[in-house]
C-alpha cells in the first residue's frame, strides 16, 4: 500500500509546480492586453542597445543615456505613430459621418458595372449595415486608446529598467534557459537579427513602397495624397492587404467623382508599379538585415498579428524562427541517442 502513495517530496513539487501555473496563467491572462508594451520594450530595446553602450562608453551615466534613448525612441517611433493614428482616425470619423452617402455613391457605380457585364451581384447589399459596421469599428478604435496608452506606459516603464540593468537581467535570465552556452548565443544572435531585420525592414520597405505610391497620387490628381500615403504605408506593413489598402478606396473615389481615366491609370500603375516594387525593395533591405526567408516573414506574421497586435509583425515571424531553431538544436543535441 505504502508503494503506491506518492513521497511527501514528490507531493510538495507536485504543489510548488500546480501553484506556479495557476499563477503564471492568472498573470498572463491579465497581461495579455498589454502584452504589446511589453514586446514593445524589447523591440526597442534590442534596436538601440549598441547606442546605449555608446553613450555610457563616452561617459555618461546610465540613467542619462536611457533617458536619452527613451526620449530618441519617442521622436522615431511614437510621436509619428500617434500623428497618423490621429490623422487617421479624424479622417475615418469625416468619411463615418458621410459614409451612407459614398456608400450610395460607390453602389450606383457598382450599379453600371453590373449593367455592363449582365449579373447581378449587389442585390444583397445593404448601405445602412455597412455604415453600422463602419461606426462600430471607429467606436471599438476609440476604446482601446486607453489600452494603449497604458501598454505605452508600460513599455518605457521596463525599457528604462532593461537599459539600466541589462547585465544583470541577462544574467539572470539565462539562468533559467536550459540550453548550453553555445547553443543559447546563436538563439540570442538570431533573436537580435529577426528584431533588427523586422522592427526596421517592415516599415522602411512600407515607407519606400508609399513613396513610389504617392508619385502615383499626384500624378492622378488625387485628393489629399499624403493621408493616402500614410494609409498606403500602414496597409503595406498588413499581409495580403498591402498597398491595396490605399489604392483601391482611391480608385472607388475616383470612379465616383467621374475620372474614370484616371482611377483606370492609377489601378495599372498601382498594380504593376507599385506592386513589383515590394519584391525589389524587401530584397535590398534584407540584404543589409537578416536574410529571413519570405515564407518564414509570411507565416509568422498570420501567427503573430492575432497573437500580439500589431508588433505580431515583428514578433510572429521571430516566434516562428526561434520554433525552427529550437528544433533544429533539439536534433542536434538529442537526435543521435
Amino acid at each position: 500500500m505504502n508503494k503506491d502513495r506518492l513521497s511527501p517530496a514528490l507531493t510538495r513539487q507536485l504543489f510548488m509546480l500546480t501553484t506556479i501555473i495557476v499563477l503564471g496563467y492568472l498573470i498572463a491572462k491579465e497581461m495579455v492586453p498589454y502584452l504589446s508594451g511589453i514586446l514593445g520594450a524589447i523591440t526597442i530595446y534590442v534596436i538601440f542597445k549598441k547606442f546605449m553602450i555608446k553613450l555610457v562608453n563616452k561617459g555618461f551615466k546610465q540613467w542619462i543615456s536611457a533617458a536619452i534613448v527613451i526620449v530618441l525612441s519617442m521622436f522615431i517611433i511614437v510621436i509619428p505613430i500617434s500623428l497618423i493614428i490621429l490623422l487617421l482616425s479624424s479622417k475615418i470619423q469625416k468619411a463615418a459621418s458621410n459614409s451612407e452617402e459614398l456608400t450610395t455613391i460607390v453602389k450606383s457605380k457598382l450599379d453600371q458595372i453590373e449593367g455592363y457585364i449582365g449579373i447581378d451581384f449587389l442585390s444583397q447589399i445593404n448601405t445602412k449595415d455597412i455604415t453600422s459596421w463602419v461606426s462600430d469599428q471607429i467606436q471599438g478604435l476609440v476604446g482601446s486608446t486607453f489600452d494603449t496608452v497604458i501598454a505605452v506606459t508600460i513599455m518605457y516603464f521596463i525599457l528604462y529598467f532593461m537599459l539600466i540593468n541589462a547585465k544583470k537581467l541577462q544574467s539572470i535570465f539565462l539562468e533559467y534557459i536550459p540550453l548550453s552556452d553555445k547553443n543559447i548565443a546563436v538563439i540570442s544572435k538570431e533573436s537580435s537579427d529577426i528584431v533588427k531585420s523586422n522592427a526596421i525592414g517592415i516599415p522602411l520597405v512600407a515607407f519606400m513602397q508609399g513613396i513610389v505610391a504617392l508619385i502615383g497620387y499626384y500624378i492622378f490628381g488625387v485628393k489629399d495624397p499624403l493621408f493616402w500615403f500614410v494609409v498606403t504605408v500602414v496597409g503595406s506593413m498588413i499581409p495580403f492587404i498591402g498597398t491595396a489598402l490605399g489604392i483601391v478606396p482611391v480608385t472607388i473615389l475616383l470612379l465616383s467623382q467621374g475620372e474614370n481615366w484616371q482611377a483606370i491609370g492609377l489601378l495599372i500603375y498601382g498594380i504593376a508599379v507599385v506592386g513589383s516594387t515590394d519584391n525589389v525593395f524587401r530584397v535590398i533591405v534584407q540584404n543589409r538585415l537578416a536574410n529571413l526567408h519570405p515564407l518564414i516573414t509570411l507565416i509568422g506574421v498570420i501567427i503573430g498579428v492575432p497573437l500580439f497586435g500589431f508588433i505580431g509583425l515583428i514578433f510572429g515571424p521571430l516566434l516562428l524562427s526561434l520554433f525552427l531553431l529550437l528544433v533544429k538544436i533539439y536534433k542536434n543535441e538529442y537526435g543521435s541517442s
